[in-house]
């Protein structure tokens, strides 16, 4: 679900933040609050919990737009964020131009984290001076606690979290290695996310926690399978170090009108060519998108003789682009979307190639013949 923009940056929430906001409010509403202030009808302890559940989420979204603001600074494009079950991630389609900009990009989340934790206390205690800690107090004091216990996890040096890619800041700079500092990274994160499997099933067996056990192990794996995807990724930008768009992309692809039906576009040319994606023009001959089968397939066969080409294309500001000399590690990060996965290759606004997954694939195979090449820092 689209939140909009903020300071230009696109932001998202995902269906799974209101399972979060709604299991945060029931805890604190049925349980904490009650415990921690008494005497008070129900209706306000619930009042508090979705209050201090949506300060929270707030509070997730403040730490990824510092993440994003200053990576935006720094040079690097952000494509958005995303709040979702485990926080929330900010989604840059390049990699930080040196390990001073990583690490600065890295620490300012928790740094947000723990500046809102020390302003929700001042708060608290500005709520409670003179007389006994209100409702209110409990509120703002329990955000304090849980955006500084926010800070601190992240500092913890296991990729993916922010400790690990500061540690990945801090062996690129004294190696000159990027690959290798994040090799390393990814390493630590993998047992450190084995340590909280291991202490989830521990706190299940000896305590018979059932609900924090299962919860250890479930941040375990999630954070096992991060730091296993981002070494996979490591495997790929070494077979592709040195490949630019260029070598890979399908040049002077063909282009489609997209003012013609659908029905027209099956049979001039889906039917008559071996592609599964055409760029789209208008009656001027001006780019104006990407049409893929996928797309072409989701319109019912009664539909497709009413339905124009411009109805179902991805336009072409939500397209990835790049030019022919960008190297095609940085444009992979940016494969997502309406384009399925495909991407632009312009020079001037001119249209010279499109890459596909295809093609990516192609590369990897290539690449994977002669040896891993070597990746530039």
């Amino acid at each position: 679900m689209s939140l909009g923009r903020i300071a230009g940056i696109k932001v998202g929430l995902n269906w799974s933040v209101l399972v979060v906001v709604a299991l945060i409010a029931w805890s604190l509403g049925s349980g904490f609050f009650p415990s921690e202030v008494t005497g008070r009808a129900a209706g306000w302890y619930w009042v508090a919990g979705v209050t201090a559940a949506v300060l929270f989420i707030a509070s997730l979204l403040a730490h990824e737009l510092a993440h994003s603001l200053v990576a935006q600074r720094l040079g690097v494009r952000v494509d958005g964020i995303t709040l979702w079950l485990f926080g929330g991630v900010s989604r840059l389609s390049g990699e930080a131009h040196s390990a001073r900009a990583e690490a600065l990009i890295t620490a300012v989340g928790p740094v947000t984290s723990l500046v809102l934790g020390g302003l929700f206390f001042l708060v608290g205690l500005g709520l409670s001076a003179g007389h006994a800690p209100g409702l209110g107090a409990a509120t703002v004091n329990w955000l304090g606690a849980i955006n500084i216990i926010l800070a601190v996890f992240n500092l913890i040096p296991a990729f993916p979290l922010d400790g690990g890619r500061i540690l990945r800041a801090v062996v690129w700079d004294r190696t000159g290695d990027r690959v290798g500092a994040t090799r390393v990274a990814a390493r630590v994160g993998i047992l450190f996310a084995f340590l909280l499997i291991a202490a989830g099933v521990i706190n299940f067996l000896v305590s018979g926690n059932i609900v924090g056990g299962v919860w250890l192990v479930f941040l375990g794996w999630f954070l096992l399978s991060a730091a296993r995807a981002e070494e996979s990724g490591l495997l790929l930008r070494q077979a592709l170090g040195g490949v630019t768009v260029a070598d890979v992309m399908t040049p002077d692809p063909i282009q489609a009108p997209d003012y013609i039906t659908v029905a027209e576009l099956l049979e001039r040319f889906v039917f008559a060519y071996r592609h599964t994606t055409f760029p789209t023009h208008d009656l001027e001959g001006r780019l104006t998108g990407l049409v893929t089968l996928p797309a072409v397939k989701k319109v019912p066969g009664q539909a497709r003789a009413s339905t124009r080409v411009r109805d179902i294309a991805c336009p072409l500001e939500e397209v990835p682009t790049a030019t022919p000399e960008e190297s095609l590690t940085s444009l992979l990060g940016r494969l997502s979307g309406c384009s399925e996965g495909r991407a632009l290759v312009l020079r001037d606004a001119k249209l010279l190639g499109v890459v596909s997954p295809t093609d990516v694939s192609r590369a990897v195979q290539r690449s994977s013949l002669r040896g891993p090449r070597p990746t530039a820092v």
